[in-house]
Parts: C-alpha cells; structure tokens; sequence
C-alpha cells in the first residue's frame, strides 16, 4: 500500500504524539497559503511473503530506501477476503464480520451488505478525493452483478467474478462497463492494472487530492492451466510475465529450520499429522516459489512507473508511499507445504515500506503494527471523517519516529472454511517477545520469538513460561472481543 500525505500535515510534535492514539481526523494547514491536502496511493499484492521483497529492486530503492520499512508488519486475518476488509475499515476481522473469502460469513456480499456505503472510499469520497480501485477488489465481487459499481469510487476498474486472479482471459469492470481481455501478452493482467494507475494519475486534476488502490493479483495462483505463453512450468502457480519467463530459475528455496520441521510431536493436532515432506514435494514447492518470485517482478516494474508517473505530474513531494500485501503463505515450513489462515509467522507476517515527506530515508521501524492501522493513518492524513470505530491506529507518529518501539500487542485471527480439517478456529496475541494461540478444539502454542525465531518448541506446558501464559491469555481474552480503543 502506498500512502502520500501533505508536508504540513507532519510539522508538530503535538501531533505526531497525538497520532499514537486517535482516530480523529488532522484538520488542513492554514497557513499565508493553504497547502494541498495529501494524496493516498496504496499499492497492494496478493499472498506476498514479506522476505519475497528481497527480489523486487524497485520496492527497496524507491521506497524503502526513501522511507521507512515495517520490520514487525502483521495481518489480523491471513486471507484475502478477511484481510482486504480490515483494510477497508480498520477493523479487527470479528467486528468487520468478513471470516471466510466465501459462504455465509464471507466473501463480497457479506462486506456489502454490512459496509458497502461505509467504508474508507466513502468517508475519502466525501472528503473531496478522487477516489480509484484498479485491480482486485473482494473474493466474489461481480458473481451476481457485474456491472455494479460499489459506492465511493469515483473510477473502477476491477477484476470481476471467478476470472478475479487470472492473468490472461479475463473481465474487468471498468465503470460499469464490461470488457475482456484475452491472451495476447499484451494483456497480462499486471501490466493491464500498471496502465490503467499510470492513466488515472495523468488525469487526476492537480486541484483535486485522489486516492489510489492498485491491487495485483501476483504472486497468487494466477488462472487457469495451460498457461498460453511463457513460462510454462508454472501450472497451478502464480503466472509471471513472458518477459520474465527465464528468472529465478536456478534460485534456490529457502530452508529455514522450521522447514520440513524434523520434530512437529508439539505441535497442534492439525500440524502434528503432517508426513515429511519428501524430495518431489520439495522439488513441487520450489517450482511454485520460483513463479512467485518471477510474477513479483512485472509488480515491482509496475511500482516504478508509478512513482515515475507521480514524478513527471509533480506531486511525488505531495505524496507518502505505501506498499504492503494481504497475506503472508507457508512455503514448507513446519511441513505446510503452501497456504495461509495460519498463527505462524510465515503466514500472518507481511511487508510493510512507507515513504514521503517528513519520513527519514532509509529507516526501520521495529514497532508491532498490523493491516488495521492502515485506514487510520489515511484517515488521519486526509482529514477524512470514518463511518466506523476503527480498532487499529494511525501510524503517521510511527513512521516519522522509527527509532521509537511501541510496546503492542496484536490479535491474530482465524477460522476452518467450511469443514477442511486442516484450519482449525483460532486466535492469537502477538508481541514483540511472544505468540500466544488459542484454538478452539482446547489445544494451545506459545513461542517465545526472542529465543525460538522459527517458532521450533512449543513452550505452553513448560513451567518456565507459566506466568508469561497466564499473562498473554487475559490480554488475548480482551482482544478477542475488543472494538476501537480497547484493541489498542
């Protein structure tokens, strides 16, 4: 995600102390000369790991290295559905009330029926902004109505029904009108999506702030198989640019010691009766994370031509960038070969870059932050006005004070869809030292991150971490049915 605030909004220590804790808007500057409101752009990928980053040259160099990078970034719930919901209103998954990508408790008709006309496009839109969703909006948009148009937007282009990860052959709807892309490499969905920002960039009125959400499918599976041009050994997999059909081949996967982990007897139950993973599954998982890595690259070309357009049109300096993805995804570790909708840190931990004025170059932050703060902070910076009582808070402070660590504690959550066995419900706390979970068949995890980074020993029935338990399950047991203040 990508964020552009004003210079002025930036100028008080009052304020950057006052961000820590409220979700009230900043009012406008009004100096000898009234500056112009932030412009927000937010640039969002789909299942990226946050070490995935490592490949992508232009994510480091022009904005994490112009900014500031989010070393603790989390996710409240690791799906996409869940994920893009609290992203749309700074609300924990149990009170956004979007728990699956589909069903009964998911999906786009459960976010529209209970926020389609109050969420952050809305309250931006009637702030003033020019508002645009370019690419994929929520699991199951445009099933039943296609043509729809959700309120907020003020241009859209979205990726419609079940051709919503394609990357060839699919539709868009762009502002309410219907229309196809085949399989031509001209129309690879991530190079569609760049042109289609880089267009509503170059039109936006200079008087006017906008607000952009440019979400890529990559590195998500990407369609169906065979793919039509290269490379074509990504079947089931994310599908890279024919460009970048020759990259990454030889790159080998990472292997952490909680790869193929050697003892899971600690593990819960869904875990614990996973087999080793044997050489062909081995091989299977670094194929797939080789497409991976070649689909971030058509994103990461993508983020450059942005920030050029934001360059050439002159309002770069105006403009904080974000970049951030839905999820996290296993790899093989702990002997999950791919997924989500899991406590580890794999899973829930994603990247996290925010560049702009007021923010050193060049900086980390190790402060625990999580996909709810990303509403408040543009709330914030906008002078919007929410709709909701948002659970996470504005990181403004955060991001112009990165050698200054908030002591947090984030909720983690998660739920089975529809009866897979291997998702079990769960919730979690998760701090700078610990994770703490809690499922809902009785069974309990406890890691301590300091000492055991690969989350390798569960410690939950060790008599050393009696008290640290105890501790963490009382926060837990306030966070699971928080809402506004009380979840931070």
């Amino acid at each position: 995600m990508r964020i552009f605030l004003v210079p002025a909004l930036l100028g008080s220590s009052a304020l950057a102390i006052g961000c820590f804790s409220s979700g009230t808007p900043v009012a406008p500057h009004h100096g000898p000369r009234a500056q112009r409101r932030p412009n927000v752009v937010v640039i969002e990928t789909d299942d990226q790991t946050a070490a995935e980053i490592s490949v992508m040259s232009n994510v480091k160099t022009l904005i994490a290295d112009q900014g500031v990078t989010f070393a603790n970034s989390f996710v409240n719930f690791s799906l996409c559905c869940p994920s893009r919901a609290t992203f749309l209103t700074g609300q924990y998954a149990h009170n956004h009330g979007v728990l699956s990508n589909g069903g009964a408790h998911g999906g786009y008709p459960t976010f529209e029926q209970a926020h389609a006309s109050n969420n952050l496009a809305v309250w931006l839109r009637r702030a003033g902004y020019r508002t645009a969703l370019i690419g994929k909006y929520l699991n199951g948009y445009g099933v039943a109505n296609p043509r729809f148009v959700p309120p907020g937007w003020s241009t859209w282009q979205a990726a419609v029904g079940h051709t919503d990860q394609d990357v060839y052959d699919y539709l868009l709807n762009q502002n309410g009108r219907l229309v196809h892309y085949g399989t031509a490499p001209a129309n690879f969905k991530q190079d569609v999506l760049t042109r289609k920002a880089v267009r509503f960039l170059g039109h936006t009125p200079p008087s006017k702030p906008f607000f952009l959400w440019l979400t890529y499918t990559a590195p998500h599976v990407g369609g169906p198989d065979p793919n039509p041009n290269p490379p074509h050994d990504c079947s089931h997999d994310a599908k890279p640019a024919p460009r970048n059909a020759s990259a990454f081949r030889s790159v080998a996967l990472p292997t952490p010691p909680s790869f193929n982990e050697a003892n899971i007897n600690d593990k819960v139950r869904n875990v614990r009766r996973r087999p080793p993973i044997g050489p062909r599954g081995v091989a299977e998982i670094t194929r797939a994370y080789r497409c991976e890595l070649q689909s971030l690259l058509s994103v990461d070309r993508g983020v450059k031509r942005v920030i050029d357009e934001l360059r050439r049109i002159g309002t770069l300096s105006d403009t904080y960038v974000v970049f951030t993805s839905d999820n996290g995804f296993l790899h093989g570790e702990h002997r999950i070969t791919a997924g989500k909708v899991k406590p580890y840190e794999e899973s829930i931990r994603v990247p996290l870059v925010i560049r702009g004025p007021g923010i050193p170059h060049g900086a980390t932050s190790q402060s625990p932050v999580i996909n709810a703060d990303l509403a408040p902070t543009i709330v914030r910076v906008s002078g919007a006005r929410p709709g909701l009582r948002m659970d996470g808070r504005s990181l403004l402070a955060v991001a112009r004070h990165p050698t200054v660590t908030l002591r947090r504690q984030l909720l983690i959550e998660g739920r089975r869809q529809g009866h897979a066995p291997s998702y079990t419900r769960f919730s979690a706390v998760r701090t700078l030292h610990y994770i703490y979970i809690r499922y809902e068949d009785g069974e309990q995890e406890l890691y301590d991150l300091k000492r055991d980074p690969y989350e390798l020993r569960n410690a939950a029935s060790e008599p050393f971490y009696r008290r640290v338990k105890a501790r963490l399950a009382r926060r837990l047991h306030e966070l699971a049915g928080c809402s506004g203040a009380t979840c931070r």
